[in-house]
C-alpha cells in the first residue's frame, strides 16, 4: 500500500469511531424496505443480518474487504450458536405465544436476549474493522455494494438482488 492510501485508510478508519455500528444497524434497518430486504437475504439466501448490516456501514464509510478476515469465522460462529438458537426458539413460541400471555412474556424475553446477542455481534465486527488489515478503501472502479455482495454470496436469484438494490438504495453517503 502506497502512503497516499494507507493514509486514506487510516482516515476512513478514524471515521468508523464516529458512526458507531450499532447506532447506524438501528436507524438503517428503521428505513423503509431495509427491515424486509435483509430478511429477505436472511431468510432466502441465509446471510447473517449482522453481517450485511456491517458490509453497508463499511461501504457507507468507503471501506471494503479484500478478503474475509480469519477472525469473521469466530463472530460467525456466535452468530450461529448463540443468536441463531435464540432466534430459531423465538419464532417456534410465535404461535403458542398467541395463546398465552406466560408464553408471550417468555417469547418477549428471548427475543430482548437475541437483540443483546446481535448487539454483541455488531460490537465484534466494529471492532473487527478497526483492525482487520484486509480493509481497504473504495475505489472508483469498485463494482458497488450490490454486485460486490451478490458474488461474495453467490446471490442470483432477482429476490436477493432487489434486496440489495433495495439496501444500497437506501445507504446515505456520508
Amino acid at each position: 500500500m502506497t502512503d497516499d492510501s494507507t493514509a486514506t485508510l487510516v482516515a476512513l478508519r478514524a471515521g468508523l469511531g464516529a458512526d458507531p455500528l450499532w447506532d447506524f444497524a438501528l436507524a438503517f434497518y428503521a428505513r423503509p424496505g431495509v427491515e424486509a430486504a435483509c430478511l429477505c437475504l436472511q431468510d432466502e439466501a441465509g446471510i447473517d443480518v449482522c453481517e450485511l448490516l456491517w458490509h453497508c456501514w463499511l461501504y457507507r464509510h468507503g471501506l471494503t474487504l479484500r478478503e474475509e478476515p480469519p477472525e469473521l469465522e469466530a463472530i460467525r460462529r456466535w452468530q450461529r450458536s448463540v443468536t441463531q438458537s435464540l432466534r430459531d426458539l423465538r419464532r417456534q413460541l410465535k404461535a403458542e405465544a398467541a395463546r398465552s400471555p406466560g408464553i408471550a412474556d417468555v417469547r418477549r424475553r428471548i427475543q430482548q436476549a437475541e437483540l443483546a446477542a446481535e448487539r454483541e455481534t455488531l460490537q465484534r465486527l466494529q471492532c473487527l474493522a478497526k483492525q482487520a488489515e484486509p480493509l481497504t478503501p473504495l475505489s472508483a472502479d469498485d463494482p458497488g455494494l450490490v454486485t460486490s455482495l451478490a458474488s461474495r454470496w453467490k446471490l442470483q436469484k432477482k429476490a436477493q438482488l432487489l434486496a440489495l438494490q433495495t439496501l444500497e438504495y437506501r445507504l446515505d453517503p456520508l
